[in-house]
């Protein structure tokens, strides 16, 4: 009996019903991918220059548009505020502000350059520099302290700080240093302002010692030109007298010179004196105007040596005393009179 192929009911059938189970599901919505995770598989296969472009691009635009917003007007310095300059000048400080920040606005200023420039102008020591925005910048001075006026070479007086920074000149309003500084190194190269604060450094311990022992008063300028040969122009009545203090103890040798000259004043020569000398303290010589006489028989200003020099016209010494300390010279008279009481005898 042959068998039937193909019907309804046969194998046929079984293999369409099983065929049919098998299909592959369909793509699109029914697969439940939401927009963003096909974006970025599409991504995922776009080619890297595409992506490095797109990148170069977007920071194109946003350099740009950062350029034309830095330079838009709404970024011009309109205003600056400074804080902290007494003596600096508030004028000075505008203009250099103005000269840095006007080409570039105040969103691009180069805020430490500006410092730099500011530090350069006299009394500003340090400059701390901000932004106010959108227009604003505002500046905090620190302001060097003036130590010392110098006499220079050309008569100018100048304040300077502990550096040997020159600072400007003294104003008729400024409170009166106790003396001047005279000797420093008027060139500008680094070995010049190395020396200079060294002097600097040396005419503020002078100051201190001397206003200790309170005879600053009667210094008008101290010249350390050379540090082994100070030497102190006094003031007042005496400010043509020059104190030679040689290289140390300045402070003692010159309290030492005051008292020799005070005693000399009382005597005939007093009128007469140009300088004092104490490198050797216990040998001090006194040096006396061109047209002047040493008097032989004047009294002794201290138990110390003194030898009073006459000067020539030319300033070179011309004649030299030295006069004996009383004591020394109390005993030479005695022994003189006791020589010629034995003479007497004897005659």
């Amino acid at each position: 009996m042959v068998q039937k192929v193909g019907n309804r009911s046969g194998i046929g059938a079984k293999n369409r019903a099983g065929n049919s189970g098998q299909r592959p599901a369909r793509r699109g919505r029914e697969s439940g991918e939401s927009i963003g995770v096909r974006l970025r598989r599409l991504l995922a296969f776009a080619p890297i220059a595409l992506k490095v472009g797109t990148f170069v691009a977007i920071a194109a635009l946003v350099f740009l548009g950062y350029r034309a917003a830095a330079s838009a007007s709404f970024f011009q310095v309109q205003h600056i505020e400074t804080r902290g300059a007494s003596r600096a000048s508030n004028q000075a400080i505008e203009a250099v502000v103005r000269h840095s920040v006007g080409p570039t606005g105040v969103w691009r200023a180069d805020l430490k350059d500006l410092s730099l420039r500011l530090e350069r102008l006299p009394w500003v020591r340090s400059a701390v520099v901000t932004r106010v925005l959108p227009d604003g910048i505002r500046v905090r001075i620190t302001e060097r302290d003036p130590k010392a006026v110098v006499h220079t070479s050309a008569g100018k007086f100048l304040w300077v700080d502990e550096d040997a920074v020159t600072l400007g000149e003294m104003l008729p309003a400024d409170q009166m240093p106790p003396f001047f500084l005279r000797g420093l190194n008027e060139d500008e190269s680094t070995a010049a302002q190395q020396e200079n604060r060294e002097r600097i450094s040396k005419f503020l311990e002078l100051q201190r010692e001397w206003d200790a022992e309170g005879i600053s008063e009667r210094v008008s300028e101290v010249n350390l030109q050379d540090f082994g040969d100070v030497r102190a122009q006094l003031s007042g009545d005496d400010s043509q007298i020059e104190i030679r203090l040689g290289s140390e103890n300045q402070g003692k040798r010159l309290k030492l010179a005051l008292t020799t000259l005070d005693k000399l004043r009382q005597t005939p020569r007093g009128p007469y004196i140009s300088y004092l000398n104490v490198n050797q303290p216990k040998r001090i010589v006194v040096g006396l105007m061109s047209g002047s006489q040493a008097i032989a028989d004047a009294s002794d200003a201290t138990d110390e040596t003194t030898t009073v020099v006459t000067a020539k016209g030319d300033g070179t010494d011309h004649k030299k005393e030295t006069v004996k300390p009383d004591k020394e010279r109390e005993k030479g008279a005695r022994g003189r009179n006791q020589e010629k009481k034995t003479e007497q005898k004897r005659g």
